[in-house]
């Protein structure tokens, strides 16, 4: 019998997960089923660049998994049962099987129980809107493709010189301010951060980023807490109001909320928490990998939510369950960090050198060149997750028969 091997979630660190182990596994030995709502690859490190009005080259899955063995699953997961090792997934028929709008309105979903002997779970994050009032019914966020592609149309209505504003000084906010301001320096761009900005960088690297924002035009708001959002502009913690005819909420990530439904072992923030080979530490049979997952990094400190953290991540998963299959060692390798690579627009970038630990040293390259150092970087992410089968060792191990045995004897007894 097969083993079953389920992934759930098709971004960065599901995508390759699903890939490294169809390399590293005989087909015929297993079964491996990529669950994922969307028919193509989403390159979420590049949607503040979808918001702005860019367009990126498409990455069907039927073609980035064709002969590798994987088979891609159209569906929703709505829910995870652990203790029955059952996945309950929603599908709907393909769009290109409908012939009208009204029709396509009628269909319902279809739910769909799939089994498990090994769960990979990847499903990542997605906006936080901190509970913060207003936020959700007014802001805007670029953690999702629906959600770029609002803030695109939203952005493209506006007039010359309205006001936007982007709360979050994080990488993700430094992003899409800057991505915005340079792709229409004729809004009226502002940031709000809760710190200095910047404030985690080098001198260097602060001083750089302050040189590229006062180019581009950004208001800077620091030391600034946002405490409620309306449909012209925000409230302040201390009572100022800044308009703005749009929002971009940019605090933070929320992980997706299956996990707190089942019985694994969870963070207070409802992340699973693994060992260091990415496994469960209560059920190990599951594996989870990318922001759903609490691993911890060098120093002791959680690996931040991050596709610098996912990908390495899905590698130590794949490779350990596919070693634990077949019968050899397997493989613990320390995930830690070297820079942080901070994109500010297309013609300006920032590189900050950083401990394994995730800690700023004073080392940082700027200019075009760090620009042109993050394009490749984000190039290479989207390569790894769209040839998730090349560029590795070509040889397959066979899956230890005596699992596939034990479970047939199980299920004959049962």
């Amino acid at each position: 019998m097969q083993h079953r091997i389920v992934v759930l979630g098709a971004g960065y660190t599901g995508a390759v997960a699903a890939g490294r182990l169809a390399k590293r596994l005989h087909r015929e030995d297993v079964t491996l089923t990529l669950v994922n709502p969307e028919p193509d690859f989403v390159e979420r490190v590049r949607l503040h660049q979808i918001a702005a009005g860019q367009d990126l080259t498409p990455r069907p899955f039927g073609e980035m998994f064709a002969g590798t063995g994987v088979e891609l699953k159209r569906a929703k997961v709505t829910a995870v049962d652990v203790d029955r090792k059952t996945v309950t997934v929603a599908t709907t028929p393909d769009s290109r099987e409908r012939k009208a709008p009204e029709e396509q309105e009628a269909l319902e979903e279809l739910e769909e129980e799939l089994e498990y002997d090994t769960l990979v779970y990847a499903l990542g994050s997605g906006w936080n809107d901190g509970g913060v009032p207003g936020t959700a019914e007014h802001a805007h966020e670029v953690s999702s493709r629906p959600g770029a592609l609002r803030l695109r149309d939203r952005l493209a209505a506006l007039d010359a010189g309205r006001p936007v504003i982007v709360v979050g000084g994080g990488l993700t906010g430094l992003e899409a301010a800057t991505e915005i301001a340079e792709a229409r320096p004729d809004l009226d761009v502002a940031l709000a951060a809760h710190g200095a900005l910047g404030d985690w960088l080098s001198e260097k690297g602060r001083a750089h980023l302050r040189k590229v924002v006062d180019h581009l035009g950004i208001t800077v708001h620091e030391h600034t807490r946002v405490s409620a959002v309306e449909a012209d502009g925000v409230t302040t913690a201390d009572g100022r109001t800044i308009p703005a005819d749009v929002t971009v909420w940019t605090t933070g990530f929320a992980v997706h909320p299956i996990a707190r439904a089942t019985a694994l072992e969870l963070t207070d923030r409802g992340r699973i928490v693994v060992d260091p080979t990415m496994r469960s530490v209560s059920h190990p049979d599951v594996y989870a990998v990318g922001d759903a997952a609490m691993a911890i990094g060098p120093g002791d400190k959680p690996l931040r939510m991050s596709c610098a953290s996912g990908i390495p991540m899905a590698w130590q998963a794949a490779d350990a369950l596919a070693a634990r299959l077949t019968g050899t060692k397997v493989p613990h390798v320390s995930i830690g960090y070297s820079k942080q690579c901070i994109s500010l627009g297309r013609k300006e970038g920032l590189i900050q050198s950083v401990t394994a630990d995730d800690q700023a040293v004073d080392k940082a390259l700027t200019g075009r060149t760090a620009a042109l150092v993050k394009e490749l970087i984000c190039k290479g992410a989207a390569w790894s997750a769209a040839n998730p089968t090349l560029g590795m060792p070509s040889r397959r191990r066979r899956v230890v028969r005596q699992e596939a045995r034990s479970r047939a004897q199980a299920q004959a007894t049962a």
